[in-house]
């Protein structure tokens, strides 16, 4: 490879890696207009494995607007994120896949009452198809495959006689 090739892919690897920060940070928002910016047109989201909804980027956005309004306080930490490149019409490096894990802990209240552990906590991989589009680098698919989730523990009933 020759050193130009090199820092077009090491740049292109940026941008992946921020869109799928990008990603993370508008569903942790809110920033649903964002969210929608984030996927090339037509593209799509799948939510199913998680209890959720699949399809367009504007119908699954409207879908995380309501259901993530029982959790104001959320954080997706996403790693392990491995990166390929495909090709499209004769042209190396216009799409890209993605397979990262997730840990994705969330909370009922943002006042901090009560217990500061997470009310749900899960955890499982991304699938994400990206594509070159002229705006840059577009979602054309995210797959969520929840694998664990966690509620916290019921504590027993205090102030029981022995």
């Amino acid at each position: 490879m020759t050193q130009r090739v090199e820092l077009a892919a090491v740049l292109d690897r940026v941008a992946v890696d921020e869109l799928v920060t990008d990603y993370a940070v508008a569903v942790d928002d809110g920033d649903w207009a964002a969210y929608r910016k984030l996927f090339a047109p037509g593209g799509r989201a799948d939510y199913r494995s998680a209890g959720g909804v699949e399809g367009d980027a504007g119908k699954v956005a409207e879908w995380l607007a309501e259901s993530m309004r029982l959790f104001p306080v959320r954080q997706h930490l996403i790693v392990n994120r491995r990166v390929r490149f495909g090709v499209l019409e004769q042209d190396a490096g216009d799409t890209a896949r993605v397979r990262a894990d997730y840990v994705n802990p969330m909370r009922f209240t943002a006042d901090g009452e009560g217990s500061s552990a997470p009310d749900l906590v899960c955890g499982g991989r991304y699938d994400f198809a990206l594509l070159r589009t002229s705006d840059g680098w577009r979602l054309t698919e995210v797959v969520v495959r929840e694998k664990w989730r966690r509620l916290p523990a019921r504590s027993s009933a205090a102030g029981t006689a022995d």
